[in-house]
């Protein structure tokens, strides 16, 4: 019988494939870096690659504007150099999965272009167009991007196209039969090509409230965000039952869905049993220092390790209500790096606290993907002009932040700690000038941080992060360990000091104990937790029953 959960016990690796590894020198990875690298990944024993948007594209928004889905961008390669990833990949049982962006297009897409040139083409209903009678724009409703949804359409006074993010990203019309046949054919291509499924970009935005009414402005600027209107609204779950029955249905794929927005009812329509993906990435933890994810410059909350604390098991306790599936993660492509963000105190962000923050989510109920760089403790940068950022979105915040009265120097700081960038430096392979990365100058400066954090020099030293990442992928694969993850019982532990995160899985055979340490002073249990110890943090220091040392992070079984 197939195995339809395949991907339940497997460790994914995200790759950013722009800032992975340059074959050619160009200064840009690409797909044949990914080929040459592919021994490390495996030494990782990770089952499974995502990797980032590859398809041409003009790179407005590094790939998240696609102008074809079935090419291959030529700054990463050709189709060729993908079919000989795909195919070594599987000589090595890993898995291709690729980042399938649905609601919107480029603005350089065949279908855009005809569209917008063309008011009777077929194709302007594959977007989304209005018309106005005094000029203005249909309402007042702003991107994600920054400034207005609608964007005037040239040479016809009165018309505009709708965006979601930014105005090179014109929003599909997912309203239209026609449209969302077309998107199933070339989803179904990819499936049958042998890929092993998709992450599934802003996947709740594909709906929005038709009556395009105006709302209450939220900034100075007299706009509102086009979340209120146009992010997991009535009507989604009809699109997204469509989605899944043309598409995902008809192969045994995994299905990533990163879907912003969703409250803990409507998990399981997404990933119940029944579900339209098999698992929704959990946010929850990762975007604790923010109030809002799309415009971060408007503060960031105070938090504490017992927030932190009750953020994931709260989250917990939702998806297991809802009979559903995490996927579980600290870092990605859009996010600052995680040992920079919880670890609030910089002296203290070393690889015993990098190690921490690993064991304390990798044995979550749920699967654990890891984003590069994640497994060798990388940190932030700082930069000194808002001219060295690439990122739109931190461009955008930054320009949003000065006109709702923040001084550049502190909306310099913002975007420093919360910059997408953060994530997509080069790829940190030794310590070298360009890291290994490249012969010539990167596309993105490097971080300014690196001081023993490469994979070289983590590679050959027992304690490293590096290695420390192995052996928590080699217990996860464990048959025990494995069977806890999926079938056992999750629980809190809750007698432990405020700063101590710690909960069990259990089964009739066998029991996991996770006691992590977030903090920078010894910690004492009120009980001792009996067991083999499979992983320690410390593993160099003899085992003291009741005391965690600062960032001590212990995985017991038993």
């Amino acid at each position: 019988m197939e195995n339809r959960n395949w991907w339940k016990n497997d460790v994914f690796y995200q790759i950013y494939p722009r800032s992975f590894k340059d074959s050619n020198g160009d200064g840009i990875g690409d797909l044949q870096g990914i080929i040459s690298k592919l021994d490390y990944i495996k030494s990782l024993h990770v089952d499974d690659i995502w990797l980032s948007p590859i398809y041409k594209s003009p790179m407005i928004d590094m790939g998240y504007d696609i102008a074809d889905y079935q090419k291959i961008d030529p700054i990463f390669g050709t189709m060729e150099d993908f079919d000989e990833l795909l195919l070594k990949a599987k000589r090595l049982n890993i898995n291709i999965i690729m980042d399938l962006v649905v609601n919107h297009t480029s603005d350089q897409h065949k279908w855009f272009k005809e569209a917008i040139s063309n008011p009777k083409s077929k194709y302007r209903d594959y977007y989304i167009f209005k018309q106005t009678k005094d000029g203005k724009a249909p309402n007042n409703w702003r991107s994600i991007f920054g400034g207005s949804t609608w964007e005037p359409v040239p040479n016809e006074p009165g018309t505009f196209y709708f965006h979601t993010f930014a105005k090179q990203q014109p929003d599909l019309n997912w309203e239209n039969p026609k449209l969302r046949r077309e998107i199933y054919k070339m989803i179904n291509w990819w499936l049958d090509k042998g890929i092993g499924g998709f992450r599934i970009d802003a996947i709740t935005h594909i709906k929005k409230d038709l009556d395009w009414a105006n709302i209450s402005p939220d900034a100075d600027d007299g706009l509102g965000s086009v979340v209120r209107k146009g992010r997991n609204r009535p009507g989604v779950n009809d699109l997204l039952d469509d989605l899944y029955s043309n598409t995902f249905a008809r192969h045994n794929a995994v299905t990533i869905g990163e879907a912003y927005g969703l409250k803990a009812t409507d998990l399981p329509k997404f990933v119940g049993p029944n579900g339209y993906f098999s698992m929704v990435f959990d946010f929850s933890y990762m975007n604790i220092d923010v109030k809002d994810v799309d415009e971060w410059f408007r503060g960031q909350p105070k938090w504490s390790i017992d927030d932190l604390k009750r953020t994931i098991f709260n989250s917990q306790k939702s998806i297991k209500q809802a009979n559903g599936w995490y996927a579980n993660v600290l870092e990605n492509h859009d996010q600052p790096r995680v040992l920079s963000k919880l670890i609030k105190n910089k002296d203290e962000q070393n690889p015993k606290s990098s190690q921490a923050l690993g064991l304390m989510y990798f044995f979550l109920p749920g699967t654990p993907f890891i984003y590069q760089g994640q497994e060798l403790g990388i940190k932030n940068f700082h930069r000194n002009s808002i001219n060295d950022f690439n990122d739109i979105s931190s461009i955008n915040n930054y320009h949003l932040a000065i006109e709702n009265g923040i001084d550049k120097t502190k909306a310099l700081n913002i975007v420093n700690q919360k910059s997408r960038d953060n994530a997509r430096t080069p790829m940190q392979w030794d310590d070298s000038k360009f890291g290994g990365f490249s012969e010539n100058t990167p596309w993105l400066k490097m971080g300014n941080d690196r001081e023993n954090i490469d994979e070289q020099n983590e590679d050959t030293l027992e304690n490293s992060v590096l290695n420390f990442y192995r052996k928590m992928i080699s217990v996860h694969h464990e048959k025990g360990v494995s069977k806890l993850i999926t079938e056992g019982t999750f629980t809190e532990i809750k007698e432990v000091p405020e700063d101590v995160i710690a909960y069990k899985l259990t089964n009739i055979e066998h029991c996991i104990t996770i006691l992590v340490n977030l903090s920078n002073t010894e910690q004492t249990l009120k009980h001792s937790f009996e067991g083999l110890e499979k992983l320690n943090n410390y593993s160099d220091v003899a085992k003291r029953n009741n005391t965690l040392l600062p960032y001590q992070a212990i995985m017991i079984y038993k």
